[in-house]
């Protein structure tokens, strides 16, 4: 039996980063975009929970904050599979069954 956890574990790491790393660094948007080597748009959506963590991104952040890309993508991928748990039962996919 798999281990369900509860989606309040479920956290976007975007604003998780900005409130946890960005600005504890002192760092705004642009100064964070700058230092990672991307656009405005891009953090801005990152950390406003806008957009999803790329692996290049947890990669940039791993590099400069020393924090691991390895976890930053399993709390993406926790978000994720929370957001679609909640209309799962919409989700309308019968069992395959093996060939006779």
């Amino acid at each position: 039996m798999a281990i369900k956890l509860h989606e309040s574990f479920a956290v976007h790491p975007g604003p998780w980063l900005r409130r946890n790393i960005v600005e504890p660094h002192g760092l705004n948007v642009s100064a964070a975009a700058a230092h990672l080597h991307v656009s405005r748009a891009a953090m801005s959506n990152l950390l406003n929970g806008h957009a999803g963590l790329s692996a290049e991104m947890a990669i940039r952040f791993e590099k400069a904050f020393g924090l691991s890309a390895d976890t930053l993508l399993r709390m993406q991928a926790a978000h994720d599979l929370a957001q679609v748990r909640a209309y799962e039962a919409s989700i309308n996919v019968e069992p395959l069954s093996a060939a006779a």
